[in-house]
């Protein structure tokens, strides 16, 4: 795959798991791993860790189900990531705008510093400002990846890989067959955007249908443009600060280098609209000021791959149990189409469906595993599996089956699901 530079790549790193991608499926994965007692190797495209929870979110979203009595569904790690933040006062719990279960909201450059004294600690070994450009494989297994970065192109080499990437560029890489948006829709994009010197008791005060209606006031009006005729705007653990989720960029190939060039120049155009509209028209905000856009535009969904399981919409639904079960999710189906709302289906009342150990596991490719929202699922299932809560859920389990096959000698595939669980259960994850 590599001879046009073979000659160019010098060797780097090896380790027993290499995770590709820091977001909260990554970090996430890096730090079971290593806790259990695998040597590992992070890479990261930024010169911070995080990826969308630190780039574009404020939430942890699927730590608990939705209806009238909250269960926590995720635990371990993503607990101890939790705690940091609250132990220096920047998170909080908060429900979700539209009763998708509560929300954690934290400070993300609180979080940066977080989960970079837990991989320290750890000893993972970080790699930033290294974007990975393509596999290395022998007999259908995938032993490393060639990344590129300042010094130039650099090998990596592991006994395990893990896709955290979000976008799957290693799977997709490595040949595993995956959906995108050239096999039917993927959810839109949205830049979020923070606001300072906010009035946030008046702005508390002015309800979910009211800011709607404010919307579909000012839209009708033909004063602004404003293609997403709801949203949420929230608080946060920083006084006079509140946080946004409203633009909506639809259309989008997040694979493609052009179209996303176009998205992140849309985004922050519609995101100045949203920030004249709150401006003039939406109590508690007439001396608001924008002080940030997300470092780059979210990205919902994109590559999905094939694994040896496909989750589906019958399954979040019927809240499916299965015997390989590696961490819960109660959260809706929320799709994010290119209209002007969004698509909520909910579980029935209290309930919750499993995400099996196969999703991780690509169909046609040994030696790597998945982690986040590249995990196979379809685009139904996907819209609710792809909370940070369950991605980091996902990551702790792809850590601790990677760590396990490392040890034993063996693909992630062979590892015994009996164990795998049992290892989950001690870290504190929440399988039943």
């Amino acid at each position: 795959m590599i001879d046009t530079y073979t000659t160019k790549v010098k060797p780097g790193w090896e380790s027993d798991v290499l995770v590709i991608g820091s977001g909260s499926a990554g970090t996430t994965a890096a730090l079971s791993a290593a806790r259990q007692g695998a040597s590992v190797t992070l890479i990261e495209r930024y010169g911070f860790l995080g990826g969308i929870s630190t780039q574009v979110l404020d939430t942890f979203y699927g730590f608990y189900t939705p209806g009238s009595q909250a269960k926590k569904v995720v635990g371990g790690i993503p607990d101890e990531v939790v705690d940091e933040l609250m132990k220096r006062g920047k998170a909080l719990i908060r429900p979700n705008t539209y009763g998708a279960g509560n929300g954690i909201t934290y400070d993300p450059e609180t979080l940066k510093v977080t989960w970079e004294k837990m991989v320290r600690q750890a000893g993972v070994r970080c790699l930033y400002h290294t974007f990975v450009v393509d596999v290395l494989s022998k007999d259908g297994r995938v032993t490393g990846v060639v990344a590129v970065n300042k010094g130039g192109f650099v090998s990596f080499d592991a006994k395990v890989v893990i896709d955290a990437s979000g976008d799957a560029d290693v799977a997709a890489a490595a040949g595993v067959p995956f959906e995108g948006k050239a096999h039917g829709p993927v959810q839109s994009l949205t830049t979020t955007f923070r606001l300072a010197n906010v009035d946030v008791e008046r702005a508390r005060q002015v309800r979910t249908e009211e800011l709607f209606g404010l919307m579909a006031e000012a839209i009708d009006s033909g004063k602004y443009a404003l293609p997403r005729r709801e949203g949420s705007v929230h608080i946060t653990p920083l006084p006079g600060i509140m946080a946004t989720n409203m633009t909506r960029v639809a259309g989008i190939d997040p694979t493609d280098a052009e179209q996303l060039t176009r998205a992140e120049v849309e985004g922050r155009s519609q995101a100045m609209e949203y920030f004249r509209f709150l401006k003039e028209c939406v109590p508690g905000y007439e001396k608001v000021e924008l002080i940030n856009f997300s470092t780059q535009i979210g990205i919902r969904e994109s590559r999905r791959i094939f694994g040896m399981y496909r989750l589906t919409r019958q399954d979040v639904l019927a809240a499916r149990k299965f015997d390989d079960a590696i961490a819960q999710c109660g959260a809706p189906i929320e799709e994010h189409h290119a209209g002007g709302d969004t698509r909520w289906e909910y579980l029935p009342e209290g309930e919750t469906y499993d995400i099996p150990y196969r999703c991780l596991l690509p169909a046609d490719v040994e030696g790597l595993l998945v982690a986040g929202r590249c995990l196979s699922a379809d685009h139904d299932a996907h819209a609710s599996v792809r909370s940070m809560g369950q991605c980091m859920a996902m990551g702790q389990a792809a850590g601790a089956a990677a760590a396990l096959a490392a040890q034993r000698g063996t693909m992630p595939r062979a590892v015994p699901i009996a164990e795998l669980q049992d290892r989950l259960r001690k870290m504190g994850a929440v399988l039943s």
